[in-house]
């Protein structure tokens, strides 16, 4: 009997080693990518930590050499300098009137060209959905002539709509993954609300639509940054103060000019209080933006 036990002993002892070597395996392999984000997230998070501390720093202070890491003496009035230096706040007031109606009209077309192409059936519909998201491989530069053209020829140029309406009229991007994420959606819903006598735009407006919070959420996100960081575009079109964006106004610090405009540490503050607001609008977005990137099919599944 107890050479039997003793032989059952040993039987179990390389299972529980094997899994003793696993737990471990996977114990190192997380450590090295929480390591490894770690590392990244600095890396990526040091040049913003650099522009607030530039920010708080004297003119002198700030191009010292060997650098300092952090001010001797904050200065907090250069974020007050920044709205006698330029009228700031009239271009961010320009920058989020320009993201939010883009954002609405994104809202509006690429929803209901996503909820056709995902939840009506008509002829040709999958050739002209391909033929829509070949637009994606044109680079932006190849169309910005004749936009401009364009642009010239309503009157346009130098006005609030030329920043508005051609964003306002939808994207290929939007619309994909708006598709995407209706496709997810069951049609069993519409189904029923047709038994019902409901109309398509009613399904479109009553159903799929609140179902896609997270996806629009996504879409918000991205197309408020994407306004919001454009620089090409606006310099072309725009030249007044009164309706340039945050962007150009940024440009005016390092363009010349008087002495303040050259300061360092005035554009850095500049420079942090163009970025915090994207930054406060992703973390307040976040829960959604992960959750529609996941189930739009751009998560990689």
């Amino acid at each position: 009997m107890r050479v039997g036990i003793e032989s059952k002993k040993s039987l179990a002892h390389p299972r529980t080693h094997t899994r003793g070597s696993v737990l471990v395996k996977r114990l190192s392999l997380k450590v090295i990518i929480y390591l490894l984000l770690i590392i990244i997230s600095l890396i990526v998070a040091i040049p913003f930590f650099w522009m607030v501390s530039t920010s708080l720093k004297t003119v002198v202070e700030s191009s010292t050499f060997p650098p300092s890491l952090l001010p001797s003496v904050p200065q907090w009035h250069d974020y007050a300098d920044v709205f006698q230096a330029v009228p700031f706040l009239n271009y961010l007031s320009n920058t989020i009137f320009y993201a939010l109606a883009v954002m609405v009209g994104q809202f509006v077309c690429c929803s209901l060209a996503a909820f056709a192409f995902a939840r009506m059936d008509f002829p040709g519909r999958n050739v002209l959905f391909v033929l829509y998201l070949t637009t994606l491989l044109i680079p932006a530069t190849v169309t910005l002539v004749p936009s401009f053209i364009m642009m010239k020829t309503f009157g346009w140029l130098d006005t609030i709509w030329a920043m508005t309406i051609p964003g306002m009229l939808g994207s290929a991007f939007g619309t994909f993954m708006l598709r995407q994420y209706m496709l997810s959606i069951p049609r069993e819903l519409d189904d029923a609300a047709m038994l019902d006598g409901a109309s398509p735009f009613y399904i479109y407006w009553k159903i799929v639509l609140p179902l896609c919070k997270p996806a629009l959420t996504v879409l918000s996100v991205i197309t408020i940054m994407t306004v919001w960081n454009d620089f090409m575009w606006p310099l072309v079109m725009l030249q007044s103060d009164s309706v340039l964006t945050l962007t150009l106004g940024l440009a005016s610090f390092t363009s010349g000019g008087s002495e303040t405009f050259v300061s360092v540490p005035l554009s850095m503050a500049a420079s942090t209080m163009t970025v915090l607001p994207l930054i406060l609008i992703f973390f307040i977005a976040q829960r959604y933006f992960i959750r529609g990137i996941a189930l739009s099919g751009l998560g990689g599944r």
